[in-house]
């Protein structure tokens, strides 16, 4: 995997001082990327996912995608890394009670660069842990040609920014 490139635009906040206030509904954010190559691909699959479209370049090339495609779960652990470092705040995040709709909308081949576009679709306080809120974020992961390759929505607790005069 190579080293991921910094973020084409960032929240005004950076990550070591990003709190539920950042995270402003509307808000696009671009990160990335990280290439996988053929090795990383076959790695991944030979121990987490051993489909053969995943494990093996011969079968693949006759199989329904025409060649070896990296496994979904790798494509997400990649969003997962970018979603982690570009965007999870490092001092209020309190961890996510999940995520809805994911999608492989596209396969990932080797030598395709991903990155993730984030939107913030919704963000409210909770009405029973007042220190916290939840955010709503629409994850789009992007190949180099900037075609959507996976798709979700992430659910986060951040906690809300420290008052000053306590």
């Amino acid at each position: 995997m190579t080293a991921p490139i910094p973020p084409s635009a960032d929240f005004a906040a950076p990550i070591d001082d990003r709190y539920y206030e950042d995270y402003v509904p509307g808000s696009t954010y671009t990160f990335g990327r990280i290439a996988l190559t053929e090795g990383e691909i076959l790695d991944f699959a030979r121990r987490f996912d051993t489909q053969s479209i995943h494990t093996d370049p011969e079968t693949a090339r006759h199989g329904p995608f025409k060649g070896l495609i990296a496994s979904g779960w790798h494509t997400s652990a990649v969003m997962m890394r970018l979603y982690a470092d570009h965007f999870v705040s490092r001092p209020a995040s309190l961890a996510s009670p999940g995520v809805d709709e994911l999608r492989w909308v596209r396969p990932v081949r080797p030598g395709d660069a991903l990155a993730i576009r984030t939107t913030i679709l919704d963000a409210r306080v909770s009405r029973s842990k007042p220190d916290r809120g939840l955010v709503h974020t629409r994850i789009e992961v992007l190949n180099q040609r900037d075609e959507i390759v996976l798709t979700l929505t992430a659910m986060n607790l951040f906690l809300r920014r420290p008052d000053p005069a306590v």
